[in-house]
């Protein structure tokens, strides 16, 4: 029996639920958010730094999150208020893990999906995703007047745009390289030596690497080959694991994805729709990845991502354009 493995913010929700939370709990928290997610990208695609993975955001964010008196509770509470669904999910999830063992692998916070398995009835045990306790430092009133001065010199740097051709570090404009390094530096010399740098020394988002690595223990457990799984993503936290099952000669599909999913993905899908994956899960239970291959549908588009460079970069354009229109602008263009 194969498997399915879902990322759960792009193919199930319509949240990006950090973002979302970081933006209502912090002044500018949008802003904030992005400024630091793309710092992400530039760590994990462009520098490739040892130890970082795509999703770290996730934990870069939780001082400053501290800072303006996020709790747990309150990650909670918002988490079960704000859960929105693509069309058909809530109706399909479970049903979907009766025709196949089905996993979400998930950078989100644990609560966020713990909302989800209520509202859904998906199992928690079939759930991977990023654990954090915001509980877990008092913040000093020294380490708050620090991380203040910080938050403010974040919010007042100019707004980081990465060039999609920039493929090194050496590359980057020389303004922008200055205020990427200059992030580098607070984050992990200045914060990271804080007694609040727990958030960055403790917690792991699960991102990157993880995901694969999540993909491997579905794999190992259920002792079925990745050439007999399905991953899909959308985003730069799923590069690894969708690259895993292409390798694999599994399936790999970027569900909306933006640039960093399709370079990483075999087959792309561009719906409005999240119920697409129970059709898509008996496809591929009846026909294995000949039957994924051959598939065409009248309510979706789905398709293989080309391999022609010119072909490649017209559906990158349109897959991130619907992507946004899916979930909003801000959220569509995050990596």
């Amino acid at each position: 029996m194969p498997f399915l493995a879902l990322d759960c913010e792009g193919p199930l929700t319509l949240n990006d639920n950090a973002f979302e939370y970081c933006s209502a709990v912090i002044p500018g928290g949008d802003k904030f958010f992005t400024q630091i997610s793309r710092f992400d990208d530039y760590l994990a695609d462009i520098k490739k730094k040892p130890g970082y993975k795509a999703g770290d955001t996730l934990k870069l964010i939780l001082p400053f999150l501290k800072l303006f008196s996020a709790d747990n509770q309150s990650l909670k509470e918002f988490s079960k208020k704000t859960l929105a669904f693509l069309p058909g999910v809530p109706e399909v999830l479970s049903r979907i893990n009766e025709i196949l063992p089905t996993f979400i692998i998930s950078t989100s916070y644990r609560p966020y999906l713990e909302a989800l398995s209520e509202v859904t009835g998906f199992p928690m045990e079939n759930i991977f995703c990023t654990e954090v306790d915001l509980d877990k430092v008092k913040l000093s009133p020294e380490e708050a007047r620090e991380l203040k001065k910080i938050y403010e010199e974040i919010m007042n740097m100019p707004v980081i745009e990465l060039p999609s051709y920039v493929i090194k570090p050496v590359e980057l404009p020389v303004e922008l390289k200055t205020i990427l390094d200059r992030l580098e530096e607070i984050f992990f010399e200045k914060i990271w030596n804080m007694d609040v740098g727990v958030f960055l020394r403790e917690v792991n988002p699960v991102g990157g690497e993880e995901k694969a690595r999540a993909c491997l223990l579905i794999s190992e457990k259920l002792l079925v080959p990745l050439s007999e799984g399905f991953y899909s993503g959308d985003s730069i936290t799923d590069t690894q694991a969708l690259l895993l099952l292409k390798k694999s000669r599994g399936i790999a599909l970027s569900f909306n994805g933006n640039r960093y999913a399709l370079r990483n993905a075999e087959f792309y899908a561009l719906s409005r729709r999240g119920d697409v994956f129970l059709e898509l899960a008996k496809t591929f239970v009846e026909g294995g990845k000949e039957a994924i291959k051959n598939y065409r549908s009248q309510e979706f588009e789905f398709g293989r991502v080309p391999e022609d460079i010119l072909e490649f970069e017209e559906l990158v354009k349109k897959s991130e354009a619907f992507r946004k229109e899916v979930r909003g602008e801000v959220i569509g263009g995050l990596g």
